[in-house]
């Protein structure tokens, strides 16, 4: 059981912390801390121009023009009278001084609230389409995957969160429909062999029943024992491939093609030193489940070709052909899901439609990809699969 998600409120980052609370509180800590720098630069610059002020006015106070001769100056009331000049000009200019200080700061506080308040608002309009998106978010279930977060507004940020929501609620919506018909799928294909060992089995408890009809029964079992067998080999193959590579070899793509061919009585052109890292044995059940697949799925007196070489852009390329019967172009993509079976001499044999599905698992689990399409002429198939090649080694 894996571990809960603990949901956090609206906003909320932890505990006793929200996003809009934080993004006021450094709107006005922003405004108080450039506020406060600027009244510091301002008061100084004001000080030191007051204090030049105050003694030019000092000057003019205790010194004025001789009375006898106009070109001559005198200075008034001795040296008593200059000191209280300029110390009357001095505390004037310090009061001054003090008073824009204490109001300059008192405005700071008071414009520093209103910024907080500002950024608080600012910040839930902002913040508005998140708590939507959040809301919308916590309704869904496996159920309601369908629905989407569809935000609208600008094209910005949060109209790319929502679509980046939306875009993975598309993928795990897809997930779960993959899985569930996967259930599906492999309890019918598990239910169908026991029912029908269920039947040979009464059959064959009956008492009355020829020597002959207990051998055709005894084969029945034998045969549903057998496709039981593949379906589950086929099923734990795929668990494999899709849990990923874990053990990687440099496996040569061609001498591997040529070695599973073989088995099933085909020729292949495959070219040797192209070689693949990976695992060996999931990289053979790949080339066997094509060549397999092709010569299962074809018509009477068709062919089947397997060639390797190096495509264009420098990858291994493993092409498997065949002549089998016509298919569309839109129903391939459905070959590669589990249990699904095209037409063919062996459309109903012992094969559990997992084939395909275990060769686009293992190809993506190396790096690479597959791609099908009708063969020449619209009949058969044409699979490629293409995978990264490490080294081209000349033989």
């Amino acid at each position: 059981m894996g571990p809960r998600i603990r949901h956090a409120g609206p906003g909320r980052l932890g505990p006793g912390s929200t996003i809009r609370t934080r993004i006021a509180l450094v709107y006005g800590a922003v405004f108080l801390v450039l506020g406060g720098v600027l009244l510091a630069v301002v008061n100084l610059l004001s000080r030191a121009g007051t204090e030049d002020q105050a003694d030019s006015i000092a000057r003019q106070a205790v010194v004025k023009p001789h009375p006898s001769s106009p070109g001559a100056w005198s200075v008034t009331h001795g040296d008593l009278t200059t000191f209280r000049a300029y110390q009357i000009t001095d505390n004037v200019s310090d009061a001054a001084s003090e008073e824009m200080l204490f109001w300059s700061l008192t405005a700071l506080l008071m414009t520093a609230l209103c910024a907080v308040a500002v950024g608080w608002w600012i910040a839930g309009r902002v913040l508005r389409p998140v708590h939507a998106m959040t809301a919308k978010a916590r309704r869904l279930s496996e159920r309601t995957l369908h629905e989407r977060i569809a935000a609208s507004g600008p094209d910005d940020e949060l109209k790319e969160l929502g679509d980046t929501l939306d875009a993975l609620l598309a993928r795990l919506e897809k997930a779960f429909d993959s899985q569930r018909r996967f259930i599906a799928n492999a309890s019918h294909e598990l239910r169908t062999p026991l029912a029908t060992q269920r039947t040979a089995i009464q059959v064959g408890l009956d008492a009355e029943l020829s020597a002959d009809d207990l051998l055709a029964t005894k084969r029945v079992l034998l045969d549903t024992n057998r496709r039981s067998e593949r379906l589950i080999e086929g099923l734990l193959m795929l668990a494999r491939s899709e849990r990923g590579v874990e053990e990687h070899d440099d496996v040569d793509l061609g001498e591997l093609t040529r070695e599973e061919s073989v088995r099933h009585d085909v020729r292949a052109d495959a070219e040797y030193g192209l070689v693949v890292r990976g695992n060996r044995l999931l990289l053979a059940q790949l080339v066997g489940n094509l060549v397999a697949n092709a010569v299962a799925y074809n018509v009477p007196g068709g062919t089947v070709s397997v060639r390797v070489a190096a495509d264009t852009a420098g990858r291994g390329a493993l092409i498997v052909e065949n002549t089998g019967p016509e298919m569309a172009a839109e129903d391939i993509p459905a070959l590669f899901e589990p249990f699904r079976r095209g037409e063919g001499r062996d459309r109903m044999g012992l094969g559990a439609g997992l084939g395909l599905s275990i060769v686009r698992s293992v190809a993506e689990g190396h790096g690479g990809e597959v791609t099908a399409r009708p063969g020449p002429g619209g009949g058969g198939l044409t699979v490629t699969v293409s995978l990264p090649v490490v080294d081209v080694v000349a033989r």
